[in-house]
């Protein structure tokens, strides 16, 4: 059976995605979900080479996704505030670097994810030389507060979920 649906979740969140796009519980629209459910992690297995990650603390997991959530709608708020009020010179638009501590390479795509997803802040690089992160900060005004933040609310959750 796990030939045929290697990933069941993946295969039933697709079949109910489908009959929700298609607002219909129609045979044809459960054949087709169904189909729909098993083709696709069949054919996108080759995607993932190191198979798909295990959430060591699933309740850590979801309250680091709420805590995102905040987050970017906080700095939505606060960069919009930026564009439209501030004048250009007080605006102080920096490169920072932060050291990481994680390895994991899904553990380092959710924090690019969640990184990425923030307004104000663009992943742009690891520094593999010495294994940095190269952030682009909209507005900076305290480069040890970025650090820390990024460190403790987002990376720090990440090690225990994925490591």
């Amino acid at each position: 059976m796990r030939r045929l649906i290697p990933f069941p979740w993946m295969s039933l969140s697709l079949l109910v995605l489908w009959l929700l796009l298609n607002q219909s519980i129609e045979p044809v629209h459960l054949l087709f979900g169904t189909c729909l459910g098993i083709a696709t992690p069949l054919l996108t297995r080759k995607l993932q080479p190191l198979g798909y990650p295990r959430l060591a603390k699933p309740i850590t997991f979801a309250r680091l996704l709420s805590m995102a959530l905040v987050e970017i709608v906080r700095s939505c708020i606060s960069v919009s505030r930026i564009i439209l009020f501030a004048k250009p010179a007080e605006v102080k638009s920096q490169f920072i670097k932060v050291p990481l501590d994680i390895r994991n390479p899904y553990g380092l795509a959710m924090l690019s994810c969640l990184i990425n997803s923030t307004p104000g802040t663009v992943w742009v690089e690891i520094l593999d030389d010495k294994h940095e992160l190269a952030l682009h900060v909209f507005d900076l005004h305290d480069e040890q507060w970025w650090i820390e933040t990024i460190k403790g609310r987002y990376e720090k959750p990440l090690i225990e979920i994925f490591e």
